[in-house]
């Protein structure tokens, strides 16, 4: 008698809303059986109602697809700086996440970058086969910081040769090029369009002018504290996105970069609710970062995976490979992974399963229809392909016996 297939990590899609060009119908031609999304049109801090939870949830079901975790419920920068109403904004966090549990949706993903989500400085480059990328490189946000922004102090930040570079290539911008590179600077947070100007940057990062890492964990800790017994009493799970790029940027600290600091955090909350989205891309563009040793250690409290593949570059830059491509070991972190949601399952754990999702993804055949994807990275056809190289793999890793 044929035994029954273990069976793989849950295969999802990001989904930005009703405003997202790649529509559900498509999300199932890609093979994914789940969705994560948020309420991009709350503003951040507000309360998110169950009546528009539910009328996601209805969407997507509609659509064939579940709700199988939230990316993201934002945290305002008050709660990261430490300031403003907070009380009343912990409060509003913790009833966003009464309200979802009470609609079933009990995995939420969350950042504690300040002030930019993610940086990247090309959104569009193009590789040897002509398919485009995102990219960051340290020159351009040389030029970003020190021609763009002028922050004071950051030529510490860059070397002699970086900031030689960096005036070199922004000399030869004309003024639309220049505005173009700034706004795909200010204005990639997913899902939403915030039109940040450079003045609203430089106000943002004012804010943090006294706050570095031990005051800014300082601020996380209190975060939590707050709403991870609220998780915890709803059957929530909290996951933590890594910063991205996981070293510091624009002057700011960034405290969810390496081993060392997921295991700060979850010491500042010592419960199964303060998990982690692993984000292979993130934790990737940092060669300190052994993934493997990572997700070993600390594969209990993964809750939602992101897997993608950067490739770093001697000059400090990198790039998004192809999912199988890259400096990361694809096949060999979906074996861990498949390996912990065995254990899971055997345990009878009621979240014995693993959401994954193909992050960022190249812009390739032009999506058939040369259309711009509503946040960079997020094109319908370059995911696709990630998910069937991710799901290619973790057959073959099932069919091998190796997990």
């Amino acid at each position: 008698m044929k035994t029954r297939p273990l069976p793989l990590l849950e295969e999802c899609f990001r989904w930005f809303g009703p405003a997202d060009p790649v529509p559900l119908a498509f999300v199932r031609h890609a093979g994914a059986t789940a969705v994560f999304t948020s309420l991009h049109d709350i503003p951040y801090g507000e309360v998110w109602p169950r009546a528009a939870i539910r009328a996601r949830l209805d969407q997507l079901a509609a659509a064939g697809l579940r709700w199988t975790a939230v990316e993201s419920v934002p945290v305002h920068e008050d709660i990261k700086t430490g300031s403003g109403d907070l009380a009343g904004l912990l409060a509003n966090y913790a009833t966003t996440l009464r309200n979802l549990a009470a609609e079933g949706v009990t995995t939420v993903i969350y950042n504690f970058m300040p002030v930019l989500d993610w940086v990247r400085t090309d959104m569009r480059h193009v590789l040897p086969d002509g398919t485009e990328c995102l990219r960051y490189d340290p020159v351009k946000f040389a030029a970003f910081e020190l021609h763009a922004l002028r922050r004071p102090g950051a030529e510490a930040d860059f070397t002699p040769e970086q900031i030689a570079a960096a005036g070199q290539w922004w000399g030869g911008l004309d003024d639309a090029a220049r505005a173009a590179f700034i706004r795909d600077i200010t204005d990639v947070f997913p899902g939403c369009k915030l039109g940040l100007s450079l003045d609203d940057i430089r106000a943002r990062l004012a804010r943090y002018a006294r706050i570095g890492p031990a005051e800014l964990r300082a601020n996380l800790a209190r975060f939590l504290n707050a709403v991870v017994p609220v998780a915890t009493e709803l059957g929530v799970r909290l996951a933590v996105h890594p910063d991205d790029p996981p070293f510091p940027v624009l002057g700011l600290p960034r405290i969810v970069s390496t081993a060392g600091d997921v295991a700060t955090l979850f010491a500042l909350a010592d419960a199964p609710a303060n998990g982690l989205c692993f984000c292979s891309g993130s934790f990737g563009a940092r060669p300190d970062n052994d993934l493997l040793a990572m997700v070993r250690r600390f594969a209990p409290r993964i809750h939602a995976v992101h897997l993608r593949a950067t490739r770093r570059e001697a000059s400090g830059a990198f790039y998004e490979a192809d999912h199988l491509d890259g400096d990361v070991d694809m096949p060999a972190l979906l074996r861990e992974l498949l390996n912990e949601q065995d254990r899971r399952q055997a345990a009878g754990r009621a979240d014995w399963r693993l959401p994954l999702r193909p992050d960022h993804g190249h812009t390739m055949m032009q999506d058939l229809t040369d259309y711009k994807p509503l946040t960079p990275g997020y094109s319908a056809i370059g995911r696709m392909r990630g998910l069937a190289e991710l799901r290619g793999v973790m057959h073959g890793l099932r069919a091998a016996g190796r997990t």
